[in-house]
């Protein structure tokens, strides 16, 4: 090859390569312009946006809900309808609870499951109170369980189904209609977030079904031989302030969790439906609760030793400053208000022992109970002499006394006019006869 062809081949490779490098210089330019924004501006950086962040929430529907107001704290697709699963076992506990008595012993009927469903391995005949029913029907979503409570309670499933959408109107439940007491998939069995947190905020209310979606475990007593059951809503093990309430899953509706949580007299509630794996679904409870409770301050509301009342020491005479056995803090948002109602003798008798309750003191926020704490003895009281319980008689009845003595007093001298009217009688009667 001559010296101008390898001279020629040179320059082309050359011109090729610096056609390249312009080019790839080209493509990092315009990034780093359309990070600056788009170019036109890139000497000013993209001011922040200054706002508190949200839950970061990976289900598809979700919602917050104060458990004292109903009061919607955040949500997403919060009023979509959706295939709820074994949240629908939560209005089968709500009716069962409001038509029959906790401690009523039934027998279980028989129910066909098939594999994978969750159940307590009831036999069909056996007998176990409503209140075991309830705990398995919570506890561990049991299908056999939510069956025998609604033929118990209305004779048949169909029936039963029928007082389970008249209660959800009752209600307001809108976007709720039941089709089964279990949660089996079915285009007419639906609910949504906030539904099913307005259901859980009315559940909540009876102290029975609170200690049932709170306890991770439980010895049913009612059954032979007597069994231990175990929660298998993990959302408990997250911390100490959560307390309850009721999981759900079916291929169709994804995984459902309804969950609550209480700090400081603050009640959450959170629901959030369609989570895409078993874990999420705690998680984003978790997170909503979480982020909710951030929401609201602590507010130190009693103060503990300080004085409330101070009634009155019968007999005795004084009075017995009433304190506050110990703080009470309570969770509020901005703008809340805070509210003391005092419940306490306005007297007293002894003998009382330092540190004796003798009252309360109940803390709402905006007109809403938060707390209640108890009114103590700041000391000892000792019983009265018997000098002083007269001194207090004379004292607390001297009115009565007096008007006591002035009508004695009153009579006495009308006697005794009537006795001296008598007496002039006679007196004249024996001057006549002496004549």
């Amino acid at each position: 090859m001559s010296r101008r062809r390898i001279g020629a081949l040179l320059a082309v490779l050359l011109g090729l390569l610096v056609v390249a490098s312009a080019a790839g210089g080209a493509k990092p330019s315009h990034e780093g312009g359309a990070k600056q924004g788009g170019g036109a501006n890139q000497g000013q950086a993209a001011k922040p946006k200054h706002r508190t962040p949200g839950p970061h929430v990976l289900a598809k529907a979700w919602a917050l809900v104060d458990g004292r107001t109903g009061e919607v704290l955040t949500s997403h697709a919060g009023n979509e309808r959706r295939l709820v699963a074994s949240t629908t076992k939560l209005m089968t506990a709500y009716v069962a609870m409001k038509d029959l008595p906790l401690k009523k012993i039934v027998h279980a009927q028989p129910f066909e499951y098939e594999y994978g469903d969750s159940v307590m391995g009831l036999r069909p005949g056996q007998r176990i109170s409503v209140h075991d029913l309830l705990r398995g029907l919570i506890m561990l979503s049991a299908g056999d369980a939510a069956h025998t409570l609604a033929i118990e309670a209305a004779g048949t499933v169909k029936k039963f189904v029928g007082q389970m959408n008249r209660y959800a109107a009752a209600l307001g439940l809108t976007n709720t209609h039941y089709e089964n007491p279990i949660g089996l998939n079915s285009p007419t069995n639906y609910s949504s977030a906030l539904d099913l947190a307005t259901l859980t905020e009315e559940l909540l209310k009876i102290p029975a079904f609170a200690k049932i979606a709170n306890a991770q475990e439980a010895t049913l007593k009612s059954m032979r031989p007597v069994e231990h059951i175990h929660s298998i809503n993990e959302l408990l093990e997250f911390a100490p302030w959560v307390t309850g309430v009721k999981t759900g899953h079916t291929w169709k509706a994804g995984y459902v969790m309804v969950g609550s949580g209480e700090k400081h007299g603050v009640r959450l509630i959170a629901v959030d439906i369609d989570a895409p794996t078993d874990e999420t679904r705690f998680s984003d409870a978790f997170e909503l609760l979480r982020w909710g409770f951030g929401q609201y301050h602590k507010e130190k509301a009693l103060k503990q030793g300080e004085e409330l009342a101070s009634p009155s020491i019968k007999y005795s005479g004084g009075e017995l400053p009433l304190l506050v056995a110990h703080p009470l803090k309570v969770g509020m948002r901005k703008g809340q208000r805070v509210e003391v109602d005092v419940q306490a003798p306005s007297q007293v008798t002894g003998p009382i022992r330092d540190g004796a309750p003798l009252g309360t003191a109940t803390v709402s926020v905006d007109g809403l109970r938060a707390g209640t704490v108890k009114l103590v003895a700041s000391r000892h009281v000792p019983d009265a002499s018997s000098f002083d319980k007269a001194r207090g008689f004379i004292g607390e009845h001297l009115v009565t006394l007096a008007i006591a003595l002035a009508v004695a007093v009153c009579a006495i001298i009308f006697a005794a006019m009537l006795l001296g009217r008598a007496f002039r009688r006679i007196r004249r009667g024996k001057r006549v006869q002496q004549k």
